[in-house]
């Protein structure tokens, strides 16, 4: 687990740069998917993959706080990634 850690705090803007737009952009494409009223199935497999990205968000985070980095951008990228988690959870919500 320590060289997860490390990798995650020395790549932090490559993780960072890829994250973020892949983040809103899966969102966003989930929130059209569920709109479009597909299948259960079809739906929760979207809703996984579109997930798996704020939740390597937050792992990333949690890296920068285990070592008490506690600074602006660690909880802008907090709050990016329970947003971007809880529109996901909304979309299948309202799809149901």
């Amino acid at each position: 687990m320590g060289f997860l850690f490390e990798f995650s705090r020395n790549h932090c803007i490559a993780i960072c740069a890829f994250l973020i737009p892949a983040n809103l952009l899966l969102t966003l494409l989930f929130i059209l998917f569920a709109k479009r009223l597909r299948s259960p199935a079809q739906l929760y497999l979207a809703m996984l993959f579109a997930s798996l990205l704020p939740l390597a968000l937050l792992l990333h985070d949690y890296t920068w706080f285990s070592i008490g980095v506690v600074m602006a951008p660690t909880y802008i990228l907090l709050a990016l990634a329970c947003v971007c988690l809880s529109l996901n959870f909304w979309a299948i919500k309202m799809a149901s």
